[in-house]
């Protein structure tokens, strides 16, 4: 049976043992030895701060090299953003002329609907929509019905979309089909 008296309190132990009396990894009671991988952290911290100093402070041939090319690619980088803004405001208002074309062919192909009907709701559509779309009412959306084998309403929104370039127009034009109601027999 195992000598349960020979208990040692760790709590009064030597301050080389650390807290609580934990012997530290690689401690000894005589000194403190660090390990390799301790040594390592604590030296790596100084090595980092010297190479940064020496990167900075040094007078290479490399010295002053990133505002370089940041000057030269920083008008690249601008005229791709001011682009891809720029297609997306021409889808835009590509999709506005489209969806307001589409609103004036329903109006239109309702059995017996008014003349002028899909126009006026293309200005409502166009007018509640933004200024996606500008110059729209310059020749105001048109709306024909033919008279065939079979009634069909075709009608056309055109204008300008919205530029990010002053004095550069980009046209977008869009048209949308639809046959009229009527009775048949059957």
């Amino acid at each position: 049976m195992p000598d349960r008296t020979a208990r040692v309190d760790r709590s009064r132990s030597a301050p080389a043992d650390g807290p609580a009396g934990l012997r530290r990894h690689g401690a000894r009671r005589s000194g403190v030895r660090l390990g390799q991988r301790t040594r390592r952290r604590l030296t790596g911290g100084v090595r980092l701060g010297q190479a940064a100093r020496r990167r900075l402070t040094g007078g290479g041939a490399e010295r002053g090299a990133n505002p370089v090319e940041l000057a030269v690619v920083m008008p690249a980088i601008l005229v791709l953003l001011f682009a891809s803004i720029q297609v997306a405001a021409w889808f835009v208002a590509r999709a506005t002329a489209l969806n307001a074309a589409q609103s004036a062919v329903n109006a239109q192909r309702l059995h017996e609907a008014p003349a002028g009907a899909g126009e006026a709701r293309a200005v409502d559509f166009l007018t509640a929509a933004g200024d996606w779309l500008v110059g729209w009412d310059q020749p105001g959306p048109a709306c024909v019905t033919t008279i065939a084998d079979t009634a069909e309403v075709i009608c056309t929104v055109s204008g300008d979309s919205l530029s990010v370039i002053p004095g550069v127009s980009f046209p977008v034009r869009q048209t949308a089909h639809g046959t009229v109601e009527r009775w048949t027999t059957g």
